[in-house]
């Protein structure tokens, strides 16, 4: 084990170890929401996601080869689970976003990821929120949803396909919470925490580009390389760090918490839509915003 790999390891339960989660979070939740623009913007959003997997599976090689321990071998099934989870997730995520518009979709994702993710901590590790962690979490969820909400009132375009876009976004917050209670799972079952985010975006970086190129998302876009390239290897170190941060934090500290923390990405979401994609952003979703940040907070100091 590395030294920085046992510093975060000797960390976990400590209130410095909080404390460091508690910033892994919020940085986890900046990174994803930029990591959505990134696969929502003008390329499609099947190729986008091919080439940031495909990227970041080749720069995680040297990694997982050279850099980290290999895995124990009772983490290849565990592996296996996620890549099958995390496929879904990416095929249904790229289906919503096809369907519809950003600012629409990307809220509902996040407001039922927490929910279930919450649920499925319980369950699994045994945590426990509070009443007033509980109250934050509603207050989240409203921001998000009355985001969301609003969101679909002023949007006029592409307004025939929202319905089945809502649907899968749904289903892709779902997933968001199965993949956040089960990669906490993973992270938790190696000793080296960085063994299993090496191998892990190595293994993840197969199957979109497999999957795209067998004719998946039946995309009819003329592929700009060189834009899907520069595409792919920002979105590779985003993704380095937005899921390396929340699956640190996931370790170091409470899942749920770390679940509600990240979906704060809702209010980045609405700033990069407002000031990249050219998306109206008014009092009423400030508002909103402000009702997300202040739920986040709440359940932080509750907890």
């Amino acid at each position: 084990m590395s030294g920085l790999s046992a510093w975060l390891v000797g960390l976990e339960g400590t209130a410095a170890g909080s404390r460091l989660a508690l910033a892994l979070a919020l940085l986890a939740a900046f990174l994803h929401a930029l990591f959505g623009a990134l696969q929502k913007g003008r390329h499609d959003p099947w190729l986008s996601r091919a080439a940031i997997d495909g990227c970041y599976g080749l720069l995680a090689l040297p990694c997982a080869l050279f850099l980290v321990p290999w895995p124990e071998p009772h983490m290849w099934p565990v592996f296996g689970g996620a890549i099958a989870i995390h496929t879904g997730y990416k095929v249904a995520q790229a289906m919503t976003y096809t369907r519809g518009a950003y600012t629409v979709v990307y809220p509902i994702v996040r407001g039922t990821g927490p929910l279930f993710a919450v649920i499925g901590a319980g369950l699994v590790f045994g945590e426990h929120f509070s009443a007033g962690q509980w109250a934050g979490v509603a207050m989240l969820v409203s921001g998000i949803f009355g985001l969301a909400a609003y969101n679909l009132v002023t949007v006029t375009l592409g307004r025939d396909r929202l319905v089945p876009a809502l649907a899968l976004a749904v289903l892709t917050g779902g997933f968001v919470a199965l993949y956040t209670t089960y990669d906490a799972y993973g992270i938790r079952a190696t000793a080296d925490p960085f063994t299993f985010l090496a191998w892990f975006f190595l293994l993840d970086g197969i199957a979109m580009p497999v999957w795209v190129i067998a004719g998946g998302g039946r995309s009819r876009a003329a592929p700009d390389w060189p834009g899907l390239l520069r595409r792919g290897l920002l979105g590779a170190f985003v993704a380095f760090f937005s899921f390396g941060a929340i699956m640190l934090a996931t370790r170091l500290d409470k899942v749920g918490e770390a679940a509600v923390l990240r979906e704060t990405s809702t209010v980045f979401a609405a700033l990069i839509g407002w000031l990249v994609l050219g998306e109206r952003v008014g009092p009423r979703r400030l508002a909103l915003m402000a009702l997300i940040a202040a739920g986040a907070t709440v359940v932080e100091w509750a907890g």
